[in-house]
């Protein structure tokens, strides 16, 4: 009954996360509800003693309803375990709505109550009403602890409200609060995410200085960062100082690590470290293999990157859909058009399914490979395939159409778009307008352009990429009439255009806009 029970209340208690004048009315529905559910619920076990016992919010609930009902009141610990439970379950509104009920009844909330609140609020997104409960906590006198600060600064993180994170973290020093590992982890975190480098170190050596000791969540993020800006070495130097210290490393952070050096060319170095792996008892998993089956395949050793793909078989480790996706790229990029079809027909015999980065793989591998009526015959069975394909998979097969000199076909799968439900993005419009104006018609292009004007597309940029296409296949008046549009509808020319312009006029000699 769990799931019907929290469906009922979810528009109410949403409602009900903010102070408001009608409150008794959504107390009344609730308190019928309850009424209902206790009858038709099973009997609630002593075992619901334990609060970590309730698998369902109906069960939470009838309870709840039991110690409302109790004469003296339960005190605010018993209601913060239930709280707690139902947090555990992630029914964050049907909690904020309990403790409204609660403090009704004239129980007084402590730190605890409302750190879990704070939590709730922050888990909804509503990060504003977090901040209202810090004020009734200053306001009631009670005093906020670490909890209290790290649910606020998790909540800023959740919303990339970095300046603001920081500051809470200053803030929470000033009151005499020292940052845990977890504030300090949630900051970094933050940081590292958003390419803040230097200042997540910053913070990594001010524990150091503290005497807080970096977990693997620490040296994670700081690993995935490091090696995200290509910084491999100190990432290879955090890497030997968790082994120094004893930290156990696990096989993500070892495949961020093999990715990065995969990235940079060093793919012995990334096989060294999955021996490195091996030694330590880690044994690599579908990502970390996948990892270097893409190393080789980019390196043109597709027949290495085969051979990693039978080991990982005969490991008992089975190859997703990405697995075989890369290694059909790499195929293609050698030419091996036939191996690269004969990998699609063994996923669609045995598994996995392929996916839409495989089809569109596919198309453009078989394109790239003139092998034009092999990417028709895929691209049917992409429509058979249940899939709902995307503007990519129209982009990829427009261009091959354009590029292999069938300019009705692609015109005809332009036009078909909108009935597929589907709107041109700027890449389309580009292979079209190329498409068109190498083969002759710049007319056509300028035709199509005006038929796909809606939803705020062509835009700026779209504009300026179809104006230097025309003018790089030299339309020049083409060009000048697309740009009186673009100012007409009130937009501008990038740099990139306007230089364009500018030889284009210098090189005639002449005016060419007006």
């Amino acid at each position: 009954m769990g799931k019907p029970f929290t469906l009922f209340l979810l528009p109410s208690l949403l409602n009900l996360s903010i102070p408001h004048p009608s409150f008794s009315r959504y107390f009344k529905t609730i308190t019928t509800f309850i009424e209902a559910s206790s009858k038709n619920s099973m009997f609630v076990k002593q075992k619901l003693q334990r609060y970590d016992y309730f698998d369902n919010v109906g069960d939470a609930f009838t309870f709840f309803h039991k110690m409302i009902g109790k004469y003296p009141k339960p005190s605010i610990v018993e209601f913060n375990k239930l709280l707690g439970a139902i947090v555990r379950m992630k029914q964050y509104a049907t909690v904020v709505s309990m403790y409204r009920l609660v403090e009704l009844l004239g129980v007084s909330p402590d730190v605890y109550s409302f750190n879990v609140l704070i939590n709730c609020f922050c888990q909804l997104g509503k990060i504003d009403f977090g901040f209202s409960v810090l004020g009734k906590m200053f306001k009631l006198g009670v005093e906020p602890d670490v909890v209290t600060f790290n649910t606020l600064i998790k909540g800023l993180c959740k919303q990339i409200k970095i300046s603001q994170a920081m500051s809470l973290f200053d803030k929470m020093i000033e009151r005499g609060l020292e940052p845990n590992i977890v504030a300090y982890n949630t900051v970094i975190n933050l940081l590292c995410k958003n390419g803040l480098l230097e200042e997540a170190l910053d913070l990594f050596f001010e524990m150091e200085v503290k005497d807080i000791k970096p977990n693997t969540v620490t040296y994670s993020c700081l690993i995935h960062a490091m090696c995200k800006k290509g910084m491999v070495s100190k990432a290879e130097y955090i890497v030997d100082t968790m082994r120094k210290q004893g930290i156990k490393l696990d096989v993500v952070l070892y495949s961020i690590l093999i990715d990065a050096l995969c990235k940079k060319g060093m793919v012995s170095k990334a096989e060294d470290v999955i021996d490195t792996m091996r030694k330590q008892g880690i044994e690599p998993n579908v990502v970390t293999y996948t990892i270097l089956v893409d190393a080789h395949c980019k390196e043109g050793a597709v027949y290495k990157a085969k051979g990693i793909v039978h080991t990982m078989i005969n490991q008992g480790i089975e190859p997703n859909v990405v697995t075989y996706s890369t290694l059909m790229r790499g195929m293609y990029q050698l030419g091996r058009v036939s191996i690269a079809c004969e990998i699609w027909r063994m996923m669609l015999a045995f598994g996995p399914v392929p996916d839409l980065v495989t089809y569109s793989i596919l198309l453009d591998g078989c394109f790239k490979n003139d092998r034009l009526e092999e990417a028709l015959k895929i691209f049917r069975a992409m429509q058979n395939s249940g899939l709902e394909l995307n503007i990519v998979c129209y982009n990829i097969l427009i261009d091959g159409l354009c590029k292999a000199g069938r300019i009705e076909a692609a015109k005809e799968l332009f036009l078909e778009l909108s009935v597929n439900g589907l709107k041109p993005d700027v890449c389309t419009y580009v292979i079209i307008i190329n498409g068109f104006c190498k083969g002759g018609l710049p007319d056509v292009a300028y035709q199509m352009l005006s038929m796909g004007d809606n939803d705020g597309l062509p835009n700026s940029c779209c504009y300026n990429v179809m104006i230097r296409v025309f003018l790089q296949n030299n339309y020049s008046s083409k060009a000048a009439r697309l740009l009186t549009e673009m100012v007409s509808k009130g937009f501008s020319t990038d740099l990139w255009t306007a230089t364009l312009f500018v030889d284009l006029i210098l090189r005639s000699g002449r005016p060419i806009l007006m």
